[in-house]
């Protein structure tokens, strides 16, 4: 007599029950169809309201059909990580995602095992952390892991705006969950406190006006009207998550390679400037820095010291205006010319 056939509200439930064992704090399913806002990416894109991150222009069709990903497909699971940590004292800021190791490496391991435990009801499956053309904030939403925000971030009723997200494309067909309702409401504390004005309207950003995209994506020359807005961010901006009232039920993550120090701030922050590849990478080894490099971390540097910086950092700069790179030389240059403002 064959085994009875487990059903997939059970299939569902013990991949739940396994996520949450794997240190995953959010889990949701969401159908295999176009997300949502298909429509104001297009336009997004249109307008350049994405910068200079051309690879958004690529693959739009697999972005705005994820079916297209993985042959046979039928779900979506989606999964968040908390990040949240009270921010440790240091002399500039760091967002938050980025004060422990790469959530990108961390999260993509806790997914493969996930697909891992996921092949004793067959099918196949595709992990995705960043790995592949897939909007994951809308398809979050509709997996009823939370809402988009008015700051388009994906905000969680227990863990706020914190979650970092992957998704897992499945053959497997399991019910899915239903979308959370948007509770913003009248809120519009990210509009009003975004530093430079990137919010453009309630669930529209302007990224090329983002602190956090022209801190950390941003390869060029930081636009010079931009880099008092920095102020003491040398990567990212979390203004928008940190004034967002649902971080009233937001809890410290559980995860241990989020850590509560302050071990990444190098400071002085004006002896970084003598830093070569070598000591830029041992220091930030298996961090999100690494993929910010040791250029965009002087050009930003450069702009925290013209931002906050003491006389005692004036020689370090000097010396840095003369670097035959000419985009450092000039950052170095300006950081000099705020101290004879």
């Amino acid at each position: 007599m064959n085994a009875p056939a487990i059903s997939p509200s059970s299939i569902k439930d013990s991949l739940r029950k396994s996520a949450d064992a794997l240190g995953i704090d959010a889990f949701g399913v969401a159908p295999v169809t176009a997300p949502p806002r298909r429509e104001y990416f297009l336009q997004w894109i249109s307008r350049l309201r994405h910068g200079t991150m051309r690879w958004l222009e690529q693959n739009s069709d697999k972005r705005l059909d994820p079916a297209s990903l993985l042959p046979g497909a039928r779900s979506i699971i989606v999964l968040g990580m908390n990040s949240y940590r009270p921010s440790p004292p240091a002399p500039y800021r760091i967002a938050r995602h980025a004060l422990g190791k790469d959530y990108h490496n961390l999260l993509f391991k806790r997914l493969k095992k996930l697909c891992a435990l996921m092949r004793i009801y067959g099918g196949e499956q595709r992990p995705c952390v960043d790995t592949a053309p897939i909007m994951e904030k809308p398809l979050a939403a509709r997996a009823g892991l939370g809402w988009q925000g008015k700051n388009t971030l994906l905000i969680h009723r227990e863990f706020g705006p914190w979650l970092l997200l992957g998704v897992i494309l499945t053959t497997l067909e399991l019910p899915p969950d239903t979308p959370a309702n948007d509770n913003c409401r009248n809120c519009t504390r990210c509009l009003d406190a975004c530093p430079n004005g990137a919010i453009t309207a309630p669930y529209q950003l302007d990224a090329s006006r983002c602190l956090a995209y022209m801190s950390i994506e941003h390869q060029g020359s930081i636009p010079v009207e931009i880099r008092p807005a920095l102020g003491d961010r040398i990567f990212g901006c979390d203004t928008c998550l940190e004034v967002c009232p649902w971080n009233r039920y937001a809890r410290t993550a559980r995860e241990t390679a989020f850590p509560l120090s302050n071990s990444l701030f190098p400071a002085p922050l004006r002896d970084t400037l003598a830093w070569n590849e070598e000591t830029y990478n041992a220091h930030f080894a298996g961090t999100p820095f690494k993929r910010l490099g040791l250029r965009r971390w002087l050009r930003n540097a450069c702009v925290v010291l013209g931002n906050i910086g003491t006389p005692a950092d004036i020689p370090a700069l000097q010396k840095m205006a003369e670097h035959p790179d000419p985009l450092l030389a000039e950052h170095a240059a300006w950081a000099l010319g705020k101290f004879c403002a």
